[in-house]
């Protein structure tokens, strides 16, 4: 059987990231891949987590597997981060988390957990929206469906039709947000927008799932949460999806977790038997040393108030390049508008470039850009922002 297999096709980031490595230009530039990326082009580790793990290493007495839905220690620390620590949900019950391999992982547990209540449901996703998403819901056996998100030409939220599209969703199928730094275009809903979103949802009767990877990295971590306390009514229920890989930069501990929220302590505790029963079948248990080390930061009041200057410190430093990208193309005098950068957040942009654009940059200039034009903004620094720039000129003048 084997023989006859054909080799698949490469996934479209992490091939492209085995290209750049291929590449043997001192000069070239990666733009594609999805961490955060310092002054000086590396990944860092956050000083708070170099310091939690000095911590552990000398606290740690075994390392026996976790239960099923993990620590229960670190369900609390994302609660709190998600809701704060006083909010109804918490206080009520009404909330239960479990632990993750990252937020891939817990896309994958919550989209193989609504198919088993919910076989006839549709899954309806951003367009555009993070090119894994379809696949990992696609695998979960989920027939997939698109609402109107952004529009290419005014880089503008296309929110009227959203809603009216969202108007039209019928009851019992899902529907994922992102919750902020919409992946790949950088543009979320204001708070009263995403306040209209949750009213609509609560009047329809659909599923929200919001995918929460980036919280602290658009204005803050309460700010960056606007987006899942939106949906806080009586007796709702939501899914909320979130990942530390970026904001402690635990990219691979794969830490990630799925929250619940129902109508009920009852209903909570029902549901969260069966995400049990699913991870089991999945992975068994989550691994331990991410949830460790967030859990050690976030209850370590020294440790959590460092992470928070870090966080603002990667904030910081993408909304700097932000203005420096803008700032250095309309200095080149290229025609087109880049300003709308700078009213974007998160790591990822819409460039506008073409496919065939992003080819050029590749092949003539070693940059290193997805097909669909987005940039990691945190790999333009500013030693290579002029090349950068200037190749791009180039492109969009010929």
């Amino acid at each position: 059987m084997l023989e006859l297999i054909e080799k698949a096709p490469p996934d479209p980031i992490f091939g492209l990231t085995d290209n750049f490595k291929k590449d043997p230009n001192p000069e070239k530039v990666n733009l594609g891949v999805g961490t955060f990326q310092d002054a000086q082009g590396k990944v860092p580790i956050l000083e708070c987590v170099n310091r939690a793990e000095t911590l552990l290493l000398k606290e740690q007495e075994s390392k026996n597997y976790l239960g099923i839905e993990g620590s229960p220690e670190f369900a609390r620390c994302v609660q709190q981060l998600l809701y704060g620590e006083q909010h109804e949900f918490i206080q009520s019950q009404r909330i239960v988390t479990a632990q993750t391999p990252g937020g891939t992982g817990s896309l994958r547990i919550a989209g193989e957990f609504i198919k088993k209540f919910c076989p006839d449901a549709k899954i309806w996703l951003s367009d555009p929206t993070w090119s894994n998403h379809q696949s990992v819901f696609q695998a979960a056996g989920f027939e997939i469906a698109t609402y109107p998100y952004y529009d290419y030409d005014n880089k503008s939220l296309l929110f009227d039709q959203l809603i009216e599209t969202l108007s039209n969703v019928p009851k019992g199928d899902v529907v994922l947000f992102h919750a902020c730094c919409h992946n790949p275009t950088g543009k979320d809903p204001t708070p009263d927008q995403w306040q209209t979103i949750a009213k609509l949802t609560q009047k329809k009767g659909f599923l929200p799932l919001l995918d929460f990877a980036y919280q602290g990295f658009a204005r803050g971590l309460d700010e960056d949460a606007a987006g899942i306390r939106a949906f806080a009514w009586e007796g709702c229920e939501v899914f909320v999806s979130s990942s530390y890989s970026k904001n402690f930069g635990l990219y691979n501990e794969r830490i990630g977790a799925l929250s619940m929220v129902c109508a009920n302590p009852m209903a909570a505790e029902n549901a969260l038997s069966h995400i049990k029963a699913t991870i089991r079948a999945n992975f068994s248990n989550p691994p331990a040393h991410g949830s460790l080390i967030v859990t050690k930061v976030i209850g370590d009041p020294q440790l959590k108030e460092l992470w928070l200057q870090e966080l603002a410190s990667m904030r910081d430093r993408i909304n700097d390049m932000r203005e420096l990208f803008a700032k250095t193309l309309k200095e080149l005098n290229v025609k087109e508008d880049f300003s709308f950068i700078t009213q974007q957040h998160g790591l990822f942009s819409f460039t506008g470039l073409s496919k065939e654009q992003v080819e050029i940059l590749k092949d003539k200039h070693s940059i290193y850009i997805v097909g669909s034009g987005r940039i990691n903004i945190s790999g333009l620094t500013t030693d290579n922002m002029g090349r950068i720039c200037e190749a791009i000129a180039e492109v969009l003048s010929d």
